[in-house]
């Protein structure tokens, strides 16, 4: 009996298996036992061609044993360990490899292509094992620091590194650039809408939520989607935690330390939004981890799915739990809405005239408000601006992407300084105990601010989000102190659309 060690996945989490494999004589039958899913199951055909493929060929009734039995173990991950162990146990390896192994078999032994390997190159440098992957998982293995990886082609390839036949090449460590960004939209092609350009510098510079209220044509999806061009890039850390939701999904990685910016259709399933399924998979929310979750049309969404976003973006995380157990998945997501003001799109146009009732708007305004309104920081109106306005506009050039992310980048540089040593990046992350404790303003503006929150009805959590986005105009102004006047523009964002 041999044993070699496998990887399996468990959300972002890569797990150690021992596969070992015991063969006994008999009529020829291969089981798996150890809780695999199918793909593991279908394994034993597409180990046994390979092996075949290099004049192996198996006798007798073979057990494989994956350990520990009460994990489930999913994917093709463990074809290669399987296969490993299988010739082991049949004399072909001279002795147990140590290390850990991963990889898809091909019927004629090549490797294919698996997910999580940026996860298993943790796992092996947690555990100071060797990393055995395809070749093409060697591009993010390389990713990860401090770990020792190795690429191979095939299984033939692998018996004869692992016999000292062949000298393995390790995967050289690999540095991230920091390339320039290709921005899709720039803020230089956005015409007028001062107030909301300034309330998308806000949102950038301390990864506030925001809400975009206007009628169709006035720019709520051109100004949403210039924000990915003004947020500053991945720092290190925040690098490796996108990379980890990517690799556990087998998407390719995007180059460079560009933020992730997903854009949600309102047709889209609660599931492919916040994750689940039968093998628990991450979603939209964790996809966009560290980046921008873009919902468009925002009325539009089912009740249950902007619901059920009410406590990731409160907690930068979400549990997925079904009856084959329970997942966690990073979901720290800079939030944008995009809505319309009415049903018609045209309340507050100042061309075309509103054909809605004032009980349709009442019960229109009400999709809008709610929990999830109060969990958004910035609430702008975006008005449609006239033909006129346009043209008059025309000859004035606005400030580029380039500018604005410079006073973005120098706003968060300060709060990384600011906050670094509690294990936060920006203002919005802080929890509350830190609010109390360093978001402290003197009594003139408390008294002013005390007024206002009396008069808006801002509740709890809507005190605390105020004190966040004024720390972030500061911020941006350079300020030491929270003032009056930060205090007056955070408050005017926070009540600017749901005016009473």
């Amino acid at each position: 009996m041999s044993g070699i060690h496998g990887v399996t996945l468990k959300g972002i989490e890569a797990l150690p298996v021992e596969v070992e494999v015991q063969i006994t004589g008999g009529l020829f039958a291969i089981s798996i036992v150890g809780m695999p899913d199918v793909a593991v199951r279908e394994s034993r055909e597409r180990v046994r061609a390979a092996l075949r493929s290099m004049g192996l060929n198996l006798k007798g009734r073979i057990a494989v044993n994956l350990a520990p039995a009460d994990i489930l173990k999913e994917g093709a991950l463990l074809d290669l360990p399987i296969a490993l162990g299988m010739m082991s146990a049949m004399g072909a390896l001279k002795k147990i490899p140590g290390g850990l192994f991963m990889g898809e078999l091909s019927l004629d032994g090549r490797l294919r292509k698996v997910r999580g390997a940026v996860p298993a190159a943790f796992l092996a440098r947690k555990l100071s094992l060797p990393l055995y992957v395809p070749n093409e998982n060697a591009h993010e293995v390389a990713l990860v620091k401090g770990v020792e990886a190795y690429c191979v082609e095939s299984l033939p390839e692998l018996l004869k590194i692992l016999n000292g036949e062949l000298h393995a090449e390790k995967i050289p460590q690999a540095e991230i650039p920091n390339l320039p960004e290709d921005v899709e939209q720039d803020f230089r092609e956005v015409k007028g809408q001062a107030e909301a350009r300034r309330a998308a510098e806000i949102a950038a510079a301390g990864h506030h939520n925001l809400l975009l209220v206007g009628s169709p044509g006035s720019g709520k999806t051109m100004i949403a989607k210039a924000i990915r061009g003004i947020l500053p890039p991945l720092t290190d850390d925040e690098l490796v935690e996108t990379l980890l939701v990517r690799s556990t999904l087998g998407l390719p990685l995007d180059p460079g330390r560009v933020r992730p910016f997903r854009t949600v259709h309102f047709t889209a399933s609660t599931i492919s939004v916040c994750g689940g399924g039968s093998s628990l998979r991450p979603g939209e929310v964790s996809l966009a981890h560290r980046g921008v979750l873009f919902l468009d049309e925002y009325t539009e969404f089912k009740r249950d799915l902007t619901e059920s976003l009410r406590a990731p973006i409160e907690d930068g995380q979400i549990t997925v739990s079904r009856a084959s157990g329970s997942v966690t998945y990073p979901s720290r997501v800079l939030l944008i809405l995009a809505a319309n003001p009415c049903a018609c799109g045209h309340a507050g146009d100042p061309v075309i005239k509103c054909t809605c009732s004032a009980h349709e708007l009442e019960r229109y305004k009400r999709k809008l408000s709610g929990p999830i309104l109060d969990r958004i920081d910035l609430q702008i109106s975006v008005p449609r601006l006239t033909s006129e306005e346009l043209l008059s506009l025309s000859n004035i050039k606005p400030e580029s992407s380039e500018v604005i992310r410079k006073r973005v980048i120098a706003a968060r540089e300060l709060q990384q300084k600011r906050w670094g040593e509690f294990g936060f990046t920006c203002n919005a992350e802080i929890p509350e105990r830190l609010v109390q404790k360093f978001l402290v303003i003197d009594n003139e503006v408390k008294a002013y601010l005390t007024v206002m929150a009396e008069r808006i009805h801002l509740s709890g959590r809507g005190l605390s989000r105020v004190l966040k986005v004024s720390r972030t105009i500061a911020d941006l102004a350079g300020a030491k102190n929270i003032e009056k006047i930060h205090v007056a523009e955070a408050l005017h964002y926070r009540q600017s659309y749901n005016k009473e």
